[in-house]
């Protein structure tokens, strides 16, 4: 957990106190208000525990205090839009955020993601990896660990042959004409790509340039479970948590799946990519 994420939910502890303060009662009081266990209303107060607008709500109510209700959800907001850093994260390299992706996509069953740039992280071939890795080292100017970092993200993609697991990946087709990467490497990343599909624990689809949008493609992210969203921009990794959040980026990408090609289509289509480098 981020402290960034921990040091907020200690101040929404914090506030929840303080409203029970000035309402004169003890936590085991308001517990009992409540109906909940007394270590629920000690570990919100204390930070343990992440509060739901739910149990905002009821506390708020059984203090007399509802007007508090809309504050106490903005606060709570403001948790479930995790932001971190990549100047910080990035102070020691690449391959510490490569080993929390590894641990996070070990942990997840199912993964919608979605991107318009560039080949995803979980699909890249060594070689397409170390360019993306050393053109990021260098933009962030932080240490220079792309062995370390490329070896990391190759071990992430081992879940893709887990049975229990499933990816559904939209890569936009633009992404397959960026090149940033000399034109070979750029091929094998292509043929990797042909080789993935019909992969049993992989639904990879292509937007088409030609294709009729119900949305216009923005930036890349990615769906865990159903429960969280990844959203990484130039100078800052966002993880939303809100149930609006989530629905929203699902909704996006169920509109741009509509418009996308599987199959023998996609293969065309990065076979056509595959043509249009000038190989000699």
């Amino acid at each position: 957990m981020s402290t960034d994420y921990q040091s907020g939910r200690e101040a929404l502890g914090v506030r929840l106190r303080e409203l029970r303060a000035e309402a004169g009662l003890q936590g085991k009081d308001l517990a009992e208000r409540l109906g909940w266990q007394r270590s629920k209303v000690s570990r919100l107060e204390n930070g343990k525990q992440t509060a739901s607008a739910a149990d905002l709500e009821a506390w708020a109510r059984a203090l007399g205090a509802p007007s508090e209700i809309p504050d106490l959800h903005s606060r709570l907001r403001g948790l479930e839009s995790q932001q971190r850093s990549w100047r910080r994260q990035l102070a020691t390299g690449h391959r510490a955020v490569q080993d929390r992706y590894v641990a996070e996509y070990r942990r997840t069953a199912t993964i919608r993601g979605y991107e318009a740039t560039v080949i995803p992280g979980l699909l890249q071939t060594p070689e397409y990896a170390r360019h993306v890795l050393m053109q990021n080292a260098e933009l962030m100017q932080s240490p220079r660990d792309t062995d370390e970092a490329v070896n990391a993200r190759m071990r992430r993609q081992e879940v893709l042959y887990d049975s229990g697991k499933t990816f559904r990946v939209l890569i936009w087709e633009g992404a397959l004409h960026v090149l940033v990467c000399p034109h070979e490497v750029m091929a094998g990343q292509l043929d990797r790509l042909v080789g993935l599909i019909g992969l049993s624990q992989v639904e990879l689809d292509i937007v088409p340039f030609a294709a009729r949008l119900k949305l216009t493609p923005k930036h890349g992210f990615w769906i865990f479970d159903e429960q969280r969203v990844v959203v990484e921009t130039i100078n800052t990794e966002v993880t939303l948590e809100s149930e609006e959040d989530v629905a929203l980026y699902g909704r996006v990408w169920e509109r741009l799946a509509e418009s996308a090609v599987s199959g023998q289509q996609a293969r065309r289509l990065i076979g056509r990519a595959r043509a249009s480098l000038d190989l000699n």
